[in-house]
């Protein structure tokens, strides 16, 4: 539960960016807030305006998107869809009941998608993988995790595909903040039966609102996965957006050392006021600690937005865009 839900409503999941609930409970003005409670790079790529004739036609599978994204990703075929979270929710449906492993702490979406479709979810942390492998049908890794960014090697991601695919199940790896570290990623393997791989332009691109995502895996399942969807689930307007972006390398270059850089920065000032981040990724910092409702609600009463988590107690922050973020972000951290 986060700090805007109230315990007497139905379960709900909530996620960062709620700048509205937070404006209304600090009685801050909304355009006063620095929000780094979404992990998104508020410096995202460029964006241009479409078209006027992509307003006018149907999106047409027929361009560049899929060979774009093939390209960028290192996969072999690929299937677009209105972000990750659609794959997320309809990737379950695609399977009789089954035993799910899923990474926790992590994105909850995933275990509520599951859980939906009356699926038998079972939450594991990292050190429990191994063990719960075999009764599991299906393993939901967060790679790196959303919010404890632990990451696994390559050669432990493929050797528990391999248990899950000898008999017919499935090893899901959303990679939603990998691309700062491409080197990580297992899109290149997807072609195998079995894996499949989530990608999306709303983190490194900062192209959130265009709702684009990639699902990387076997063609068979991408057929499978498409009929269940069904057609024009990505409009014409952001497929556009989408090639141009995933074709610009010298931007690509740039971000992913400029994000490195920024996320040590971020590291190093939260050390110095004495919050020593727990672990952390190119796109936040994560810091678990029995003061995070406190010092959420500290740097919240300054007009900064962070991600609260009580499962563990814990808070994750985004990177600051500029340097008067920064300087911004320095000063509250110093009064708390």
């Amino acid at each position: 539960m986060d700090i805007f839900e109230q315990s007497e409503q139905p379960a709900a999941l909530h996620h960062g960016g709620r700048l509205r609930a937070a404006a209304a409970r600090y009685a801050i003005p909304l355009e006063s807030w620095l929000d780094l409670s979404t992990g998104i790079n508020v410096n995202g790529w460029p964006v241009r305006t479409p078209p006027a004739s992509t307003w006018v036609r149907l999106p047409e599978e027929e361009d560049e998107l899929n060979a774009s994204a093939c390209r960028y990703y290192g996969a072999e075929a690929v299937l677009p869809v209105a972000g990750s979270q659609a794959a997320i929710q309809a990737l379950p449906q695609l399977r009789a009941a089954s035993h799910v492993s899923v990474l926790n702490p992590g994105y909850a979406e995933h275990a509520h998608a599951w859980q939906r479709n009356r699926h038998t979810v079972t939450a594991v942390t990292p050190a429990q993988i191994d063990a719960a492998l075999a009764t599991s049908d299906v393993l939901v890794i967060i790679h790196p995790n959303n919010p404890t960014g632990d990451v696994f090697s390559t050669a432990q991601l493929l050797a528990w595909h391999a248990q899950l695919a000898e008999r017919g199940g499935w090893l899901i790896v959303d990679e939603a903040f990998m691309d700062a570290t491409p080197e990580s990623s297992l899109a290149p393997h997807a072609w195998m039966p079995g894996l499949i791989v989530l990608r999306s332009l709303g983190k490194f691109f900062g192209l959130a609102g265009a709702r684009v995502g990639f699902v990387c895996a076997h063609p068979q399942l991408l057929t499978r996965l498409n009929h269940l969807l069904g057609p024009w689930t990505v409009n014409a307007p952001a497929r556009w957006m989408a090639i141009a972006a995933l074709q610009d390398d010298a931007w690509h270059e740039r971000t992913r050392q400029r994000l490195l850089q920024d996320s040590r920065r971020l590291q190093a000032l939260l050390c110095r006021h004495g919050l020593v981040p727990t672990s952390g990724s190119a796109f936040f910092q994560w810091i678990r600690t029995d003061r995070a409702a406190e010092i959420f609600a500290g740097l919240a009463s300054q007009g900064i937005l962070t991600r609260l988590f009580n499962q563990p107690d814990s808070l994750r922050l985004g990177l600051p865009g500029s340097e008067s973020e920064w300087q911004r972000l320095a000063s509250a951290l110093a009064m708390l």
